[in-house]
């Protein structure tokens, strides 16, 4: 047997493995996890579109916490914003302030683990989410907490796009500005966020609060109305398929990552079918290997349909938005692509609110005027070489 043979034959040993692992850890997850569509409710929406705005914010309500601070993040680097971070919640804790901090394994492997050790030290209680596990390893390895849920003291709520690391307040050099979409909430809406912050909690370490209703505090109505929307890796192409079906007049999708698999696309065909205007943002960076090349060939039927789609050259994109018409958006820490829509766990909030879509609508049209409209000339001349790049992007699609 010549080494090729061997070479071959643990190559398709070891796709025969995947293949096995991940259908049946997939199985196994979405047998044990719930899809929450939480009810409609009131509450102040307040929207962030630049990390050192938020950042401010969200620092300074963690400081002026008095009862407890929930923090789940798909990412936390090792640099000097993290560290300020990391540093707050520990004098938090150290106040007698009930702090967790739940982070995704695979989003925050390379956390130093003396950083952890000080906050357990002085009395964050810590975990990490979908921690790799037999016997579906290579399904563990995949299947990402990618929400982004702040929680403070029951009353202040926080959800979105933005990470902790110095790429996200434009401090690397790689991308410079970042552009993204995060959202402040209090009123009845932060009940959900705490709500599911301690499933995934007890998922994590099997710690169950979700009794206990120092939590929970009264909340007022706000003025807008939203409902928050949490998935599994199952049940978030259907709501995507909704809002597309609802649009009457315009659709404007802004995403980091444009892989919606084709029924998504379809739909959208379907729509600018019928005369719905449909735009697309895109950014003109890529932050990961084989993501932009995984978008394009979506793109050639899109715009010979009329799609617009735009390519945001200012700095990076990474904003996660969704408007239909001027009735309703949605924001979350959801990417349009497939990893987002059949592997992650991801929670979104759908706000109806004219006035509040119509301040959205704005922002996105600042973030239109430093883009790139894709022409189909354009499209059609791109190499040889980022056809085969396409080519291979699109076989691990599901995985980018």
């Amino acid at each position: 047997m010549t080494i090729f043979m061997i070479i071959g034959i643990i190559i398709v040993a070891l796709i025969c493995w995947f293949t096995i692992d991940y259908h049946l850890g997939r199985k196994n997850h979405l047998s044990t996890s719930n899809y929450t569509p939480f009810l409609p409710k009131k509450s102040d929406i307040e929207l962030f579109t630049d990390g050192e705005n938020l950042f401010q914010d969200l620092f300074e309500s963690i400081r002026n916490s008095t009862q407890s601070i929930h923090v789940l993040f798909y990412i936390v680097q090792n640099d000097q914003i993290s560290n300020e971070f990391l540093s707050l919640l520990g004098e938090k804790a150290s106040q007698g302030i009930k702090v967790r901090l739940l982070l995704d394994y695979i989003g925050s492997i390379e956390l130093d683990k003396q950083k952890i050790k000080k906050l357990r030290e002085k009395g964050v209680k810590f975990a990490r989410a979908h921690s790799p596990r037999f016997p579906y390893l290579f399904y563990t390895l995949q299947a990402r907490n990618h929400r982004k849920i702040t929680v403070i003291d029951g009353e202040i709520g926080y959800l979105g796009g933005f990470n902790i690391g110095k790429e996200y307040i434009g401090h690397d050099p790689k991308f410079g500005f970042w552009r993204d979409y995060h959202l402040k909430i209090t009123g009845e809406g932060v009940s959900d966020l705490q709500q599911q912050f301690l499933k995934d909690w007890y998922e994590a370490t099997a710690e169950n609060h979700l009794e206990d209703r120092q939590f929970f505090p009264e909340q007022q109505a706000g003025k807008s109305t939203q409902m928050f929307i949490s998935t599994y890796g199952e049940h978030l192409d259907n709501h995507f398929k909704e809002l597309i079906r609802d649009a009457k007049q315009e659709i404007i999708i802004c995403s980091p990552y444009f892989i919606p698999g084709k029924e998504i696309l379809y739909e959208l065909l379907d729509a600018l079918a019928k005369g719905v205007m449909v735009k697309i943002m895109v950014p003109m960076k890529a932050d990961h290997p084989l993501v932009k090349q995984a978008a394009f060939p979506y793109f050639g039927k899109l715009l010979l349909a009329g799609c617009e789609i735009y390519r945001y050259y200012h700095g990076f994109y990474h904003a996660k938005v969704i408007v239909i018409d001027d009735h309703a958006c949605d924001i979350g820490t959801a990417n349009f692509d497939k990893r987002s829509l059949y592997v992650n766990d991801e929670m979104t909030c759908l706000i109806y609110d004219q006035n509040f879509v119509r301040y959205v609508k704005e922002q996105i049209a600042e973030d239109f005027h430093t883009s790139e409209l894709l022409t189909y000339d354009f499209y059609r001349k791109r190499s040889f070489l980022h056809r085969c790049k396409e080519a291979v992007a699109s076989l691990v699609s599901h995985f980018l």
